[in-house]
């Protein structure tokens, strides 16, 4: 029986309520699992152990059309991207040995690395890049149809040779190229199917470090080691079990108990990090999501005829404070935010825009005057709240905003649901008032903002668009306008211009930009090597023992 048959014997038998009671205990001993015991450093990095690692469940495990959360956990363990990216957030070769963008900033040729097999042993080429460039990331990624919005053609001179033509200069997509974000498919399995039920969307096959093994429903998903992997002698861990475990209690107890290794995308309540990650065991890295630039945020529905008045809109805004939300809720692991575009994206962040300094006197005053006057019970109007159900931050938040409207004299319902509920009623039936949630702002505005504020990217049906549906000409044109510069300091002058835009109209609430946490064991090394953190490929994390 081989290593991977055993794990899978012992595997079977756990569920969400043994996993909290004893992961080890049901059986892991045989695998090279190490003691959380010491941060021992390793002279070189060491071969071997399982690594566990919590995800919420994900739909699928193919990130190529699909941009939650949970998938960006995956999809850089399996597929590696044509780039990665250093801590500048500057492109560093990965599948890509090298790139050249022509003058006119219309056709980027890639040069792709000799040698890369696909799990099941077909070679990687450029036909797979034009594959899916075109028909997965330019047609279904709810992002890429505006990052490959001009993308006109991918040329395959060679096998070796990928030549992006684009209608006009798109340099945000050197900005796009990580796996987690243009994941590459292998155009065997996908051309002449149905690309969103292919059945590999559930048993992927890619070229990265860990390869698909097996996935149980509500109890785990097992990655095991690819020995073919050109990046040789990585990965060094024999795999990486990711757990389900839906309780952030139980998740909290799992990690300090030592039953699991990593879990990242903000795992527990955090109220409860920073006393993890006081434990000798554990530690919270400062590195890790800056190529996630996460921000949470407010968004309103302006079809509502109460939120067409942007007098309201900023009285609400001044009823927040944020400082009270960043200390409170987010327990210091935040900035206050100051406009759409997180601190984190420095190239292009900037806090000279409008600002609303709390005050519910100016609130207040502002409601007045835009005529929403009190009723004899108090009240002005009542509204509905939705939290995006992925986090207490996030319904913390919705239980502060309806405390702070009560002194407007608006009425807060808050209304929790599950998430397909939640995506139907804002995204597509436009079910909703408010909703506190928040999203990846990337390594660029135009692949990670400009979703939320382009007319355009009105969608019915597609998550984490524009579901406020912000209509503005001025703001769609520095958009469109900075999609297409090339001048490095003129694009991210375009950027500020739309900054100041939507700080003045206000059609979402930027609250906090908040770092992505990861609590990890204090053994575990080298996953937070890039930008991307747990996010990333795992590639060259070992256990030091």
């Amino acid at each position: 029986m081989t290593k991977f048959q055993r794990e899978k014997v012992l595997l079977m038998s756990f569920t969400r309520r043994n996993v909290v009671a004893g992961f080890a205990a049901a059986g892991l001993a045989g695998v090279a699992m190490p003691a959380v015991v010491s941060r021992a450093y390793a002279a070189t990095p060491k071969k071997g152990g399982l690594l566990r690692m919590w995800i919420a469940e994900p739909v699928m495990l193919t990130g190529a059309f699909n941009s939650t959360g949970q998938i960006y956990e995956i999809s850089g363990k399996l597929f590696d991207g044509l780039a990665r990216y250093d801590f500048d957030l500057n492109p560093k070769p990965q599948l890509a040995l090298s790139w050249d963008i022509s003058a006119d900033g219309k056709s980027i040729t890639f040069k792709l690395r000799p040698g890369v097999k696909w799990h099941d042993g077909k070679p990687f080429t450029a036909s797979d890049v034009q594959f899916s460039a075109l028909k997965v990331w330019k047609e279904l990624h709810p992002r890429g149809r505006s990052t490959y919005r001009y993308l006109a053609d991918v040329e395959v001179p060679d096998a070796l040779t990928a030549i992006f033509k684009f209608e006009r200069p798109s340099p945000y997509v050197m900005n796009s190229l990580a796996s987690v974000e243009s994941q590459i498919l292998p155009r065997h399995l996908y051309e002449g199917t149905d690309i969103l039920t292919n059945p590999a969307n559930l048993k992927p096959t890619g070229t990265g470090p860990f390869k698909f093994k097996e996935w149980q429903r509500g109890q785990y998903i097992i990655f095991e080691r690819n020995p073919d992997y050109w990046d040789a002698p990585k990965p060094y861990l024999d795999g990486v079990v990711m757990v389900i475990i839906p309780d952030a209690a139980s998740r909290a107890v799992a990690l300090e108990a030592g039953e699991l290794d990593v879990a990242g995308a903000i795992p527990v309540p955090l109220a409860d990090a920073h006393r993890l990650a006081a434990l000798p065991t554990l530690e919270i890295p400062v590195q890790g999501s800056e190529a996630l630039a996460f921000q949470a945020f407010m968004e309103l529905n302006l079809r509502r005829p109460y939120f067409q008045d942007v007098r309201v809109r900023r009285a609400m805004y001044h009823a927040i404070d944020r400082n009270f939300v960043r200390k409170s809720i987010y327990f210091d692991f935040a900035k206050a935010a100051t406009g759409p575009i997180s601190y984190e994206n420095a190239k292009f962040y900037t806090a000279d825009v409008p600002q609303y300094e709390f005050s519910i006197a100016k609130a207040n005053a502002l409601l007045d005057e835009a005529g929403m006057k009190r009723q004899s019970d108090g009240l002005r109007f009542k509204i509905t709240h939705d939290p995006l159900p992925a986090g207490d931050h996030f319904s913390r938040t919705g239980d502060y905003f309806k405390q702070q409207m009560a002194q407007l004299g608006i009425a807060v319902d808050i209304r929790n649901q599950d998430f397909p509920t939640y995506y139907r009623r804002v995204y597509k039936d436009y079910d909703f008032d408010t909703t506190s949630t928040g999203a990846f702002g990337l390594t660029d505005p135009t692949v990670g903002i400009q979703r939320f504020y382009w007319s355009k990217n009105i969608v019915p049906g597609v998550a984490f668009s524009n579901g406020s549906g912000y209509n503005s000409a001025e703001a769609d044109k520095a958009l469109e306008d900075a999609q297409t510069e090339v001048d490095p300091t003129k694009r991210a002058g375009l950027f500020r211009d739309f900054q100041k835009i939507v700080m003045t109209d206000l059609p979402l609430f930027p609250i906090a930009d908040a770092r992505y946490i990861t609590i990890k064991s204090k053994t575990v090394m080298n996953i937070e090597v890039d930008p991307l953190g747990a996010h990333g490929s795992f590639a060259e994390a070992y256990f030091a023992r």
